[in-house]
Formats: C-alpha cells, structure tokens, sequence
C-alpha cells in the first residue's frame, strides 16, 4: 500500500508516518526539507513546496497511491488546489482539520461528529471548516474520496501543552513553572480539557488509511482522560520537581491584553471539552488511547531538557506575564471585600 504524507513531520504527523512504515506502508513524504532529521528510516522524501502547483505536478508525475494526507492544508483555496491535484490519483484523501472548529460555545460538553462547526472567536477554525465544506461538496459531487480527521491539543515529546504561551512555544512557561516564577491560568483552572499523545492518535489514524468505511466520513482522534488546567500544570509542576504557582485570569481579560488570545481561549481552550470517540472506535476496534498525560509530560519534560534546540526562551512573553500579574495582583488587593 502506497502512501503520499503532505508534511510528515510535524507534531502530529512525525508520528504517524512513523507507524506507517512500521506497519509496512510504502510512505513519500512530500515536503521542503526543513525537518528532515524527523523523517522515519524506510520513507522516502520529495522536497518540493506544496504552494508551487506546477513543481509538485512535475514531481508526482506517473504516480498514484492509495491514501493522500495533508497535515498542512489551512485554507478552502488549499483544500481546492487539493482536489485538483489529486482526484484521480488517489483512493482516499485525508484531511487533517481541527476539533476547535466545533460549536463555541458549547450546547453540551460531550462533543460527537454531529456537533456543529461554529466558531465565532477564531479565524483558524473557521477556516478548518471552511475546508471541510469544500472537500465534502467535492465528495457529494463526484466522490473525491475524502476522509476528514479533526485533532484536539495533540502533543509529542518536543513540547508540552499549555494554556497559553508566546511565539516561542511553551518552553518559556516551563522555565517559569521550574523556576518558581507565577504562570497564568486562564478562569478558575477548573474547565476540563483533553489531551492527545501523538503516539496514541497515530493509531486512530493509520488505522483510518485505506479503511471503506472512513470514506465520506469524519473522525475526531483525541484522548479519552480528561483533566483540568489546574491538574494539568500540577503535572508539569510535578515532572519539574516543583509545585506549581498558579495566578488565575479571565479569559475574557486575557483576550483585551492580547488579542491572539482570543481564539485561543474564548474559542477553544477556555471551554470545557469531551470527545466521545465511539464513532473512531467502530471503524478501528484497535484504537486505545494509553499514554497518560502524566507521563506524556514527564517523557517531554526529559527531552526537552536534553535537546537544546526545544528550548527557546521567550523574553517578550516573559516581559508581559510579571507585567500583567503584577498589575493584576495589585488591582485585586484594591478592591473592596465585603463579609457575609
């Protein structure tokens, strides 16, 4: 079975192609080089940009494959170049979108497929569901065989995921949390969120690759723990050998000091979310999801401290969070407190 991965070696991606050669796959893996330390012993590479149409025609001319995925498509204009390209040289197409594209806010905390794509805080999500309007009409109209998969928070050992952090990834918060310096969390801390370990959606996906009945069809792949963002930095405390400062904001707050956060919060991260996977788990029976966050963040946190190219410093997302809980901290301690 031949394979052709749009990326491959991203968070999310880097594992999946991973399993594929594990399990045999015939994997390409089309993309511009830049990671290619990332790319599996046994796939093979085509180092070509996505966005140049002419060049990656040139570079797939004779071929066909069994599954098409792009980890990189954004844009319905992408997902159309998409369907151009690959209509008649692939038996499935996956497109990897996002679960923040569903409802905002929440009519229930249970999300299924069926939960509606609305999401008026973030332009990113948006236009995940745009895309997925795009490849579904192509799919009512003359079959292009897609298959859509919508991740929520995947991680791997090069990070750990945050509520919130810089340019620079979440690198600067775990200097904060090791360091004893105060982090923000967004609310009370007490919304319920759900990781996926890249290892654990690796599974969900592959076993979505050349499957009849993912056909026409969407998937959420995510974990099936969830915990709060309390519980969530007590962990990364926990893996740093220290006890977590918290300093509690409202996202509300958080998205007037930075407008980025917006979407980030209000449109995802601030919301309680459980995934029912039941759907992914008909169509592949094998799928677990087994790494607990606990040690999927203890497992980061050992790596990222041996990799010094995972540690970026981020001194203006530093600069803001003393600036931002010291002006916090101090407007509180002003106000008037009232007993009852």
């Amino acid at each position: 079975m031949k394979a052709l991965f749009i990326g491959g070696t991203g968070t999310i991606s880097t594992a999946v192609s991973k399993l594929c050669v594990e399990r045999g796959w015939d994997l390409t893996l089309l993309n511009r080089g830049n990671a290619d330390a990332r790319v599996p012993a046994g796939a093979k590479t085509l180092h070509a940009d996505i966005q140049d149409e002419a060049a990656v025609r040139k570079a797939l001319q004779g071929q066909s494959y069994d599954v098409v995925a792009d980890f990189i498509a954004f844009t319905p204009e992408q997902a159309e170049r998409d369907i151009r390209m690959f209509r008649n040289r692939t038996s499935q197409y996956m497109f990897i979108s996002s679960a923040s594209a569903y409802q905002k806010p929440l009519s229930s905390p249970w999300i299924t497929e069926g939960t509606p794509l609305s999401n008026p805080y973030w332009e990113y999500s948006r236009q995940k569901a745009a895309c997925e309007e795009t490849l579904m009409r192509a799919y009512r109209a003359e079959g292009f065989p897609v298959t859509i998969v919508r991740p929520s928070h995947t991680y791997c050992e090069r990070s750990v995921p945050v509520a919130l952090h810089g340019k620079n990834g979440s690198f600067a918060v775990l200097e904060r949390i090791r360091t004893g310096r105060k982090v923000i969390v967004p609310g009370d801390g007490l919304t319920l969120w759900t990781f996926t370990h890249s290892s654990d959606f690796a599974i969900g996906f592959v076993g979505l690759m050349g499957n009849v009945h993912a056909l026409g069809e969407v998937f959420h792949i995510t974990g099936d723990e969830h915990l709060t963002w309390n519980q969530a930095y007590e962990a990364v405390g926990a893996a740093l050998g220290v006890k977590t400062k918290f300093v509690h904001i409202a996202s509300e707050t958080l998205g007037m000091l930075c407008n980025g956060y917006n979407g980030r919060l209000l449109g995802d991260k601030s919301n309680t979310v459980l995934f029912d996977n039941t759907k992914l788990k008909r169509a592949v029976p094998e799928f677990c999801a087994v790494k607990r966050y606990d040690q999927g963040v203890r497992e980061a946190v050992r790596y990222i401290y041996a990799h010094a190219e995972c540690q970026k410093p981020d001194p203006e997302f530093d600069a803001w969070c003393d600036a931002v809980i010291e002006g916090y901290e101090a407007m509180t301690a002003k106000l008037p407190h009232l007993e009852i």
